[in-house]
């Protein structure tokens, strides 16, 4: 894990480490969270966005969970959605989330870090 990182950053790939190889690397003023060297999920002002595509959307939409939006009072949304927060209070339900965002960082191109 690149350091340093904050303490909720540094929790998250522990907790998600039975994904894979899970590091974090500062970006724009949060992180990006790797699997395998590649991106799967981002956090930014300590909070936890997974990546999402047209296959996974769906889960996080039908809870009325919004896309992450870098610029506030812009509608500029990026591909990465909060779980749930009951997911930060269960790690079970938190790798369930996160499997899925790990599978859309392989299927989508130009993610290897």
């Amino acid at each position: 894990m690149a350091a340093p990182v904050s303490d909720f950053v540094r929790l998250l790939c522990e907790t998600m480490a039975p994904l894979g190889d899970v590091t974090a690397r500062r970006m724009f003023g949060g992180y990006g969270l790797y699997c395998d060297g590649v991106i799967f999920a981002i956090v930014a002002d300590e909070t936890l966005y997974l990546k999402t595509d047209a296959e996974t959307r769906h889960a996080y939409e039908a809870l009325g969970l919004e896309p992450f939006r870098p610029y506030p009072g812009k509608t500029t949304a990026m591909p990465y959605h909060p779980p749930p927060d009951s997911a930060l209070d269960d790690s079970e339900e938190l790798l369930a989330w996160a499997r899925p965002a790990v599978a859309v960082g392989f299927r989508t191109p130009k993610t290897r870090g």
